[in-house]
């Protein structure tokens, strides 16, 4: 039997870790690893990379809601690959979460495919949504961010893709793509 660790995270510096971390200590956890990050990525969270890279075959790590880990689908799968190579398991307090059973695998995938559901959906309707924009005249897209005409100018004059690019400020491939189409 493994050690049981526990991660505590909220987003910003004036919330409050203390429930989470009481949580955690009453779920058995040994040490927690605690963290005022946002969840939007898991780069930049010291914490969270700190366990992950300590974690050993046969530990459990144990948060209160799956949401303090990821906040995204793709990094929340991210994690949990990353757990099971390593043959570490995964448990939520507060939901029926439970990676080193059956059943709570199978419940941590159906939750999975329900976000990329809704994703796809959400997807859907946006493009839906702009397609009707469009015919109706209202979209129009982003405004071009780098002047084409100016990029012309430069390269009329004899300046090539490169210097174009570091007096602009922008990326080469975006020159070549203008002097492209132009």
């Amino acid at each position: 039997m493994g050690s049981v660790f526990g991660y505590a995270r909220v987003s910003t510096t004036d919330q409050d870790l203390t429930t989470q971390e009481e949580a955690l200590r009453a779920a058995g956890c040994e040490r927690i690893r605690s963290e005022k990050k946002s969840g939007a990525a898991i780069q930049g969270r010291s914490e969270l990379q700190t366990l992950l890279d300590f974690v050993r075959k046969g530990d459990t790590i144990v948060v209160t809601r799956i949401d303090r880990l990821a906040r995204s689908v793709a990094d929340l799968a991210a994690i949990v690959r990353t757990l099971e190579a390593k043959g570490v398991a995964l448990k939520a307090i507060n939901q029926p979460i439970d990676t080193s059973t059956a059943a709570g695998g199978c419940f941590l995938r159906m939750l999975d495919v329900f976000a990329e559901f809704e994703t796809a959906v959400r997807r859907e309707r946006q493009m839906e949504g702009i397609a009707k924009a469009k015919k109706e005249g209202v979209y129009k897209g982003r405004k071009p961010s780098i002047d084409a005409v100016k990029v012309q100018d430069l390269a009329s004059q004899g300046m090539g893709g490169t210097e174009i690019a570091r007096k602009l400020g922008i990326g080469r491939a975006s020159v070549y793509r203008l002097l492209k189409a132009g």
